[in-house]
Formats: C-alpha cells, sequence, structure tokens
C-alpha cells in the first residue's frame, strides 16, 4: 500500500495536464468545421455542383455555389447531431465497461475519421460524412472520459471540470491552424496525417495515465491507477457507494433504537429508488437542466447555423467585411479555455470553508451551483438580445457573450450532473442530456427554413421569440435555490447524526 502511494501525486498532475492538452488538441475540432470549409472548397470538394454564371460578376459566386454549400452544412449538420445523440450510448458504454474500452473505441473512431479526410480528394468527397462523424464521436468520447479527472481533486473539482470542457471549446480553432497552415503550403492530407499519427499519444495515456474502470468520488485513500499500480483496477464506483450506503446502515443500527432502525430502513428503501437511474430521470432536477441546457444550446445552434448569412446581411455583401467578421469569431472561440473555469470557481467557493450545522458536502455543493446556473441563463439573455439586433459593429459584443456562455453552459452542464446525481449515473446522464437536447436542437431546421423562406432572409424575428423563450431557462437556478432554501430549513428538525449521513438517506424525509 506504501509503494503504491509513491508518486501519486505527480502522476494526478501529470493526468490533469496531458488530459487538459489531449481536449485542447483533438476533442472539440469538429466545431472549427467553418474554417475547414475554406480549405476543402480551395481544394474543390464538392465542385461539381457548383453552377458557373457566366452572366453575373464574381459577386454572385457564392449563390453560384449554394448546392456546395448546402453539402457542406449536411454534413456539419449530421456530425454535430451524432456528436450529441449518440452521447447516450457512449454514457451506457462508459458507465459500464469503464475508462480503458471507451477510451479505445475513441481512439479508433477518431483516428478512422482523420485518416478518411488525409486520404479523401476532391473526387470522393462523400467521405466526408463519415469522416466528420467519426471525429465528432471520439472527441466527446475523450472528453466523457476526461472529466472523472475532476475526482482527484476534490476541492477543485467542478474548476477542473469546467476547464476541460473550455478546452473541448477551444479546439475549434485546431482547423484554423489546419487552415492558417494551408496558406503556407502545408497540404490537407499532411494536417490530418500529423492528427492520425497523434493517436499513439492517445494510447499511450490510456494505459499509463488512466484508469481501467473509473475514478471514483469521493476518492479513497491509496487510489491509484496506470501501470504497476493494479489495485486501481478492483475499484468500482456503484460497488463502492453500496459499501458506503452499508456503513450508514451500521452507523444507524448501532445508535439508534429498534423503533427508529424501522423507520430507517423504510427510508433506505426509498433512497434507494431516489439514487436509481430512473428516478434521477424522472427528477425534477433533471427535467428543469433538461429544459435549461436544450434551450440555451439550440439558442447557440442557430446563431452559428446562420452567422454567415446573417454577416452577409448586416454587411451587405462585402466579402472583406464578412471574412474580417468571421475570423473575429473564429478568434473568439480560443478564448473558451480561458473563460470556463471562471465557472468553476463560482461552484468551488465554498470549498475549504466551515459548513452550517448539519449541512453535507453533497448540500454545500448544490447550494453552490444556483449561482452558476443563474449566471449562464443571464449571459444567454444578454447573448440572444445582442444577436437580435441589426448593428454590424455589435456582432463583436455579440462574439465575446457567446463564447462566454457557451464555456460556461457546457462545463456547468456536466459540473451539475456530477453535483447533483450518483456518480456511477454521471456518463449515462450525461449522455442522456446531451442526446435529448440534439432531439430538441432540431428545432433550428424549421427556423432556418421560416427565415429563409416566410421571413426572406430576415432573422429578426426569430431572434426575438427566442429570446422571450431564453427567459424559460431561468426556472431551473430559482428551483435550485427554492429546494436549498427549504433544506436547509429542514436540517433544524433533522437529527445531526443522520444530518451528517449521504443526503439520499435524508431526501426521501424532505
Amino acid at each position: 500500500m506504501q509503494g503504491c502511494q509513491v508518486g501519486t501525486k505527480p502522476r494526478h498532475w501529470l493526468t490533469l495536464i496531458s488530459g487538459m492538452l489531449e481536449c485542447l488538441g483533438f476533442a472539440g475540432v469538429v466545431f472549427g468545421y467553418a474554417s475547414l470549409v475554406f480549405v476543402l472548397k480551395e481544394d474543390r470538394y464538392f465542385s461539381e455542383l457548383c453552377n458557373n454564371d457566366t452572366d453575373s460578376n464574381s459577386t454572385l459566386i457564392e449563390t453560384d455555389c449554394s448546392r456546395q454549400d448546402e453539402q457542406f452544412s449536411l454534413i456539419f449538420t449530421i456530425a454535430s447531431f451524432l456528436n450529441n445523440f449518440l452521447s447516450l450510448i457512449n454514457g451506457f458504454l462508459f458507465d459500464r465497461f469503464g475508462t480503458m474500452v471507451t477510451r479505445l473505441l475513441a481512439i479508433l473512431l477518431y483516428t478512422t475519421g482523420t485518416l478518411l479526410v488525409a486520404f479523401s480528394s476532391a473526387a470522393s468527397s462523400l467521405l466526408l460524412f463519415p469522416a466528420l462523424s467519426c471525429i465528432a464521436v471520439g472527441g466527446i468520447l475523450l472528453l466523457m472520459t476526461n472529466m472523472q479527472v475532476g475526482n482527484l481533486f476534490a476541492a477543485h473539482r467542478s474548476t477542473i471540470i469546467t476547464l476541460y470542457n473550455g478546452a473541448f471549446d477551444s479546439s475549434s480553432a485546431v482547423f484554423l491552424i489546419i487552415k492558417f497552415l494551408y496558406e503556407q503550403g502545408v497540404s490537407l492530407h499532411s494536417s490530418f496525417l500529423a492528427l492520425s499519427l497523434c493517436s499513439v499519444a492517445h494510447l499511450a495515456r490510456t494505459f499509463l495515465l488512466m484508469p481501467r474502470t473509473h475514478i471514483p468520488y469521493p476518492l479513497p485513500q491509496c487510489y491509484t491507477y496506470g501501470v504497476n499500480c493494479g489495485q486501481s483496477n478492483s475499484y468500482n464506483v456503484e460497488q463502492l457507494e453500496r459499501t458506503r450506503e452499508a456503513k450508514m446502515r451500521l452507523a444507524l443500527d448501532s445508535s439508534e433504537k429498534e423503533e427508529t432502525m424501522r423507520s430507517d430502513e423504510k427510508e433506505m428503501e426509498n433512497a434507494e429508488k431516489v439514487s436509481s437511474f430512473r428516478s434521477c430521470v424522472l427528477s425534477w432536477f433533471f427535467l428543469w437542466h433538461l429544459l435549461w441546457f436544450s434551450i440555451m444550446q439550440l439558442r447557440h445552434y442557430l446563431f452559428i447555423g446562420t452567422l454567415n448569412s446573417r454577416l452577409s446581411r448586416l454587411a451587405r455583401n462585402d466579402a472583406d467585411l464578412v471574412s474580417q467578421y468571421t475570423n473575429a469569431f473564429a478568434m473568439t472561440q480560443l478564448c473558451g479555455v480561458v473563460c470556463a473555469p471562471w465557472n468553476g470557481l463560482i461552484l468551488d467557493r465554498h470549498k475549504g470553508r466551515p459548513r452550517a450545522a448539519g449541512e453535507t458536502e453533497h448540500d454545500a455543493d448544490l447550494r453552490s451551483s444556483y449561482l452558476s446556473l443563474f449566471l449562464t441563463s443571464l449571459q444567454c439573455l444578454l447573448f440572444s438580445v445582442c444577436a437580435s439586433i441589426p448593428l454590424l459593429s455589435l456582432q463583436y459584443l455579440t462574439f465575446i457573450l457567446q463564447v462566454l456562455n457557451r464555456s460556461f453552459l457546457y462545463g456547468g452542464n456536466a459540473a451539475f450532473l456530477s453535483i447533483a446525481f450518483p456518480s456511477c449515473h454521471f456518463g449515462k446522464l450525461y449522455g442522456l442530456v446531451m442526446a435529448l437536447s440534439a432531439l430538441i436542437s432540431l428545432l433550428q431546421y424549421p427556423c432556418f427554413a421560416l427565415v429563409k423562406g416566410a421571413l426572406h432572409g430576415d432573422p429578426f424575428y426569430v431572434d426575438v421569440s427566442l429570446s422571450l423563450l431564453t427567459f424559460l431557462v431561468f426556472i431551473h437556478p430559482v428551483y435550485i435555490f427554492i429546494y436549498c432554501r427549504r433544506k436547509a430549513h429542514s436540517r433544524e428538525n433533522i437529527p445531526l447524526t443522520e444530518a451528517h449521513l449521504d443526503p439520499r438517506l435524508v431526501q426521501a424525509k424532505l
């Protein structure tokens, strides 16, 4: 046991830093697809769909290649949809088979996708459909397996989770780098071949710096993982939670009378139901959180999907001005890794401070979350309002609010799920939120059709409607606030010995 403790802290930090680099360089590159499209067009992918209009000036080239643009848009639509929707299956896979199996699948998908792009050409443009989908799904799997690294640093758990999600957002700049390299003479084939070779580093990290199953929370003493630490493979999150509950039952058995024991046994039976996956999904926590996440994600997807046409309209089809604002938007995405930890600091602000009498760590974590949820909701409202105002210069502020809110949104989503629900269900719940929100995000297509059709390309009324819809997201932080206040009052009537137990054993009484 003493031998396993040697080098534990350095290993934790190496795992944290390497995971950060992995998310920053690979996990969310698909969301930088707009930069990749410029390169693909230069290499004449789907160029056969362009109709040359000899009677028109060069300013109408974009209109002439509308069918080509539709194909590129469809590739991203399918990839982003699968990125979210398949997270449900990926979550079950992660919870059932553990980290190693999930990461091996992620590496296989990611490598397949990058190789398909590397060996594709204008004659085989259709390879982009499976390629970008594989890259998207493999990337989200890498993120999912990395977020548990926060369990190694209990005092900064939410900060690390949000940091990884911010790195996921900022990784969209990788395709921008590929675009810059292409302009310097580096071919698309060489860039994606280099991304494929990086899978060797992913494999090494899987076997050397990641557990075979899961990293439990709270972290047991002398917990180890990686090579030469086979003991780590014996840790199972579900088994640990069952062990904790068994210890709590023993504590109750030894400290209370027989009459109290009977009532406590009923409470434990109820707690078993509360902690089940089904009860988590049917709880108000999950339902309000799903609504909160889905509405804001829909707002972001519609904004990104209509950005080019929006800028073209505001710039009066000035190609240079549109390019300037498009590059500004791409550059702001790099700030996601800087903005996301702010949300984690808000969530972890109570760590190390004395808790109220009878308040558990779970209660304190939940109490800190409603401020984060409220700020994220407020950011989305401000972002939506700015996006609705048809003023070109204002879009710089819109870009800043967009990247700030997006980094808060995805990091806050993962952090809240890790706080509010048992860790043994994290993968399934995370995947379910992403899958259901992907279905809701399909509403962007009727919205897009409405803008292109009845509204003649003017998104103003759709933007205003979505801004009004955004007010619904404030229900979630208000509900959490009211719940925490009620629970704080109810703790005054709960014996101290019981209040210090797992909150799920108390929740049935509330």
